[in-house]
């Protein structure tokens, strides 16, 4: 609806701020490109740390991550709204369990990668926004268009064929989505920026993460033990995090949410390139199949998401000018 009311207000506005406004939503979309494209090429940084366990890469993420996100934070001038979210209770609950569904995101993303399982994890992100879509009708009450129904079937439909032919549920793909949406939903009940949520999150996960480091830390632990090139490595897993985060964030204030739901299947779609020809990871018949469906439901999907935002625009577009027009009637 932003994004609606946006393409709405844009038509309304003098053409030097049109221009503008093209200029900022093509800066928008490179900043978006450049997220995807990050988060898709992620599984090359950490097929780079596989000689540490799965579980010490999230501990490097997080401490790192806070580091770079209190410097953020600062330079940004963040802080007013971090010292907000921590005086309010319920917001720091909400935060506590979404800051525990993103470190487990986190891990089993890392475990799938380390572990030759990156087309599990492309399924994952590629059924997200399905996955989005059905806990909104399950816990939001949201209504599902006819397109929308179409396109989470043909995903069911993908994953029992996957299930019916190796007898097992592709539960990385199933978790790292649910995850992930559920994590989405949590941080739609609290209004609290990103960057300040994710330093919370990040925050509040750090102690357990520093007991890791101090109890059951691999010989690589002691960084002054290690190689230069493997300390860099680690040291980047804070810049791998909040990179991207910086980046969509930026890309989602200037552009529509439509065009950031296009455009966010370059991130599963590099993983799936990565995985298939650059990791050699089998893509048999049923798992081809599978991402058929997936690849059909999505498209399902984006043309149901185009029609309807023509639709609201149109009849947005519609009360303004009727709206305008009872103005003009009322004055004269």
């Amino acid at each position: 609806e932003i994004g609606i009311v946006t393409g709405v207000q844009t038509c309304a506005l003098p053409i030097s701020m049109r221009v503008q406004q093209a200029s900022a939503a093509q800066v928008g979309i490179m900043c978006a490109i450049a997220a995807y494209t990050m988060w898709g090429i992620a599984p090359i940084y950490f097929k780079q740390l596989t000689v540490l366990p799965a579980a010490e890469i999230l501990m490097h993420r997080i401490i790192w991550s806070v580091l770079v996100l209190v410097g953020l934070i600062v330079a940004l001038n963040q802080w007013t709204k971090v010292m907000a979210a921590f005086r309010n209770k319920k917001v720091m609950q909400v935060l506590l369990v979404a800051g525990i569904l993103l470190g487990a995101n986190w891990l089993l993303f890392i475990w799938a990668v380390n572990n030759d399982h990156i087309l599990d994890a492309s399924l994952g992100y590629y059924i997200n926004p399905l996955i989005n879509v059905f806990l909104g009708r399950l816990f939001l009450g949201e209504r599902l268009r006819t397109f929308q129904r179409v396109a989470v079937v043909l995903a069911i439909v993908g994953v029992a064929i996957l299930i019916f032919s190796y007898g097992h549920v592709p539960w990385i793909a199933l978790v790292l989505a649910g995850s992930f949406s559920i994590y989405g939903i949590l941080r739609k009940q609290v209004a609290v920026d990103s960057l300040p949520g994710l330093f919370i999150e990040t925050l509040m996960l750090s102690p357990l993460a520093l007991g890791y480091w101090l109890l059951f830390g691999s010989e690589y632990s002691n960084l002054f033990n290690n190689d230069a090139s493997l300390n860099m490595l680690i040291l980047a897993a804070g810049i791998v995090t909040t990179a991207p985060l910086l980046c969509f964030t930026a890309a989602a204030r200037r552009i529509m949410y439509s065009t950031l739901g296009f455009l966010q299947y370059i991130g599963p779609t590099l993983m799936f390139v990565l995985a298939v020809y650059l990791y050699d990871e089998p893509l048999d018949e049923a798992r081809l199949i599978t991402f058929g469906f997936v690849w059909l439901a999505l498209a399902v999907f984006s043309v149901d998401s185009l029609i309807a935002y023509k639709k609201q625009r149109k009849a947005l577009k519609a009360s303004v000018q009727s709206a305008k027009v009872t103005s003009e009637t009322q004055t004269s």
